[in-house]
Formats: C-alpha cells, sequence, structure tokens
C-alpha cells in the first residue's frame, strides 16, 4: 500500500539526559550509514531527556523523529506532574505512544482516557501512536479479537477519516511485552489484518489502508524481518533492545532490507 515502516524505540523508564545524549549520538552514526528513503525512525526518551535528544537530533541533522511515551489530555491547570500537547509540540515531537499496556495496568488509563489523549495530540498537530493488545488470560479465553475490537474503536470514536495520516496503531500483545516471548510472524499479521479491517469499519477503506500498524513485544534484530514480513505489519515498537544503539540499529538495518 506504499506505508513506509516505522521502527519506533520506548525507551521508558531508562536513561537519564547524560545517557540520552551518548545513545542518541551513537545511534545518529549508525544510522547514517543506512538508506532511510523506506524506514523512519523514531525514539520515545523519558520526559527528562526529551529537550537534550531534540537538541542533537537537530544539530546533527540525525534521521531521527522524536517521541513522547504519554501525555495529558488536559491542555493546562491544576495538574501536578502532567504535561501537555502543547508543551511537547513545543519541543517538535512527531509521536505520542497513547494507550501503552503499562499505562494500562499501572495507572488505570481506560479507553475512554485514551481516546481523549489521542484527540489532544492529534489536534495539536502531532501523531497518536495508539496501543492495543490482549493479556495472556484474554488470550487463553479466547478474546483476543474482542479487546482489539474494543480498544481501536473506542481510540478512534469521533476521529474524521482525514486523522488517518496521524494515527498510528501498535498492537502490543502483553504477554509478550519485556517476556522474550514475542509473537510469531503469524501472529502479528493475523491481529494486524484484523485491525486494519476494525479501522475500515470505523474510518472508512481508504484512511484504514494508510494507517501504519506496529507489532512491538520482545522486538530483537533476528525477528525483524520474520514480523515484518506481513503484508499488514508496518514496523515495530521496540522496548528493551532499543536501549543499545548498536542492537536498535541492527534492528532498522533489517527494516531496511525488507523495505530496499
Amino acid at each position: 500500500m506504499g506505508r513506509n515502516a516505522l521502527i519506533a524505540g520506548n525507551w521508558k523508564l531508562n536513561l537519564d539526559h547524560h545517557e540520552a545524549l551518548h545513545l542518541i549520538r551513537d545511534l545518529g552514526l549508525r544510522l547514517n550509514q543506512l538508506e532511510l528513503s523506506k524506514v523512519e525512525v523514531a525514539v520515545h526518551p523519558p520526559f527528562t531527556d526529551l529537550r537534550t535528544v531534540q537538541t542533537i537530533v537537530e544539530g546533527d541533522k540525525l534521521p531521527i523523529s522524536l517521541g513522547a511515551q504519554h501525555v495529558s489530555h488536559h491542555a493546562k491547570g491544576a495538574y501536578t506532574g502532567e504535561v501537555s500537547t502543547t508543551m511537547l509540540a513545543k519541543l517538535k515531537t512527531q509521536y505520542v505512544l497513547v494507550g501503552h499496556s503499562e499505562r494500562r495496568a499501572l495507572f488505570g488509563m481506560d479507553d475512554q482516557l485514551v481516546q481523549q489523549t489521542a484527540a489532544a495530540v492529534i489536534a495539536e498537530g502531532m501523531s497518536a501512536v495508539i496501543c492495543v493488545g490482549e493479556s495472556a488470560e484474554e488470550r487463553e479465553a479466547g478474546e483476543m479479537t474482542a479487546v482489539l475490537e474494543r480498544q481501536t474503536l473506542a481510540a478512534v470514536r469521533g476521529l474524521p477519516a482525514t486523522a488517518a495520516d496521524a494515527i498510528v496503531l501498535a498492537y502490543e500483545p502483553v504477554w509478550a511485552i519485556g517476556t522474550g516471548q514475542a509473537a510469531t510472524a503469524e501472529d502479528a499479521q493475523h491481529a494486524a489484518s484484523f485491525l486494519r479491517e476494525t479501522l475500515s469499519s470505523s474510518l472508512g477503506k481508504a484512511a484504514a489502508d494508510s494507517i501504519r500498524i506496529l507489532y512491538g513485544g520482545s522486538v530483537q534484530p533476528q525477528n525483524t524481518e520474520e514480523l515484518l514480513g506481513g503484508p499488514d505489519v508496518d514496523g515495530v515498537l521496540v522496548g528493551g533492545a532499543s536501549l543499545n544503539g548498536a542492537t536498535f540499529a541492527e534492528i532498522v538495518a533489517a527494516a531496511v532490507r525488507c523495505y530496499g
């Protein structure tokens, strides 16, 4: 469908701004050796690292897009500890993770809040990387498709088809995150195909066909090419492996081989 791949690294609660500086410079040197015309690379550092990473990316003209891990749906006010979409946009943030499984499970982010946050991100001119996925218990109970449908439809509710360019969907089976037990390529494609059909029912086929769908969960250099083999899988959301410049660059190189 002509969708470029997106390889996104989620640093989670790791790396202070000094460590972030060293990692982004190392990663940039490695990426500059790759042909990235069909592959986009993004990193999602902690809030305290964003300005440092932005400065290096811009100053060294690195082929890296800046992302955030979370944001408030509130524009401003008495919300201690929160960060607004305007604040992120001022740092030239391009992507924001919305509804990551850890935000849902550990911090009570429900479907309604995911929808409100995604809408706020898109309204500010950034792209929402909306995360969906089933737990091991839900999968074993045969509820995978029901969970994915509910989470996806709730997240895009009220959004016009014209918002498709600002939406990325990330399928992250909770049972595969940080466990070393990645989904198979067949699992990833099956879920991505179902998610695209679900998006089509809400936003229309043309919009659904233009939205990139990522797989996330124990992604490593050795399984990247296989995971990207499905026609509906347009990239990967990488956790722990994105904290090492060499390893993350190997994942990007694998994507380049797939899309080159």
